[in-house]
């Protein structure tokens, strides 16, 4: 189930905080990433896998390196701060 598609109000609830906490975690990244001349968007999470899916954007976007950003910046520090996060993908 993507954080998008919560239905009940309590569920809803819980998936506005989860997203403001990973919104809150995204946020300590950009500021290295707006310096490079990109940043990342927040896409979706899957609770079913724990996994966060972002968007790289600007140069970024068309990195050779961005999957070592995502996999060993942003992950990680979505991990360190959210522990529900299993996983962070680009998309």
């Amino acid at each position: 189930m993507f954080l998008a598609m919560a239905s009940q109000p309590a569920a809803t609830n819980e998936a506005a905080n989860l997203r403001d906490r990973i919104e809150t975690s995204l946020d300590t990244v950009r500021p290295a990433l707006q310096m490079d001349g990109g940043d990342v968007e927040f896409v979706a999470f899957d609770a079913d896998t724990a996994t966060v899916h972002v968007r790289l954007v600007g140069v970024c976007g068309a990195c050779p390196i961005s999957p070592t950003t995502v996999k060993h910046g942003i992950e990680r520090r979505l991990k360190e701060m959210v522990p529900e996060v299993r996983e962070v993908r680009a998309s």
